[in-house]
């Protein structure tokens, strides 16, 4: 058993990427940050469509692995990230709101002011 590098570990997992470039959802899966501990690798996964995929060709790809750096060791791992979705304003007042958010001076000159924004 070889000792394992996290470099050595990142240059064979875009190999394998490369080799799946024909399969569209694979490459995509393969292409994403991965986080590396020890001998365990860590692939974060946007929606749980991707929990499917990731299993369906997780035992070639831990073989590619160990076999191509002689450690037998590698593991594969998932975990759900949640994306951040970014909020949109369609109302006035909820326009108002995330502006208000950024700066809490304008809550204030609006209550100054008497401003009613559900006009």
């Amino acid at each position: 058993m070889k000792p394992l590098t996290e470099e050595q570990l990142r240059e064979a997992w875009g190999e394998y990427a490369r080799l799946r470039k024909d399969q569209v959802a694979e490459f995509h899966l393969l292409s994403r940050e991965i986080d590396v501990q020890g001998s365990v690798v860590t692939v974060a996964l946007a929606n749980s469509v991707e929990e499917p995929l990731l299993q369906s060709m997780m035992s070639d790809l831990s073989g590619y692995l160990r076999s191509k750096l002689s450690n037998p060791t590698i593991k594969i791992e998932s975990v759900m990230r949640e994306a951040e979705t970014k909020k949109i304003a369609y109302t006035n007042k909820e326009k108002f709101d995330l502006l208000a958010e950024k700066n809490p001076m304008l809550q204030e000159l609006k209550e100054r002011l008497g401003l009613d924004l559900d006009y």
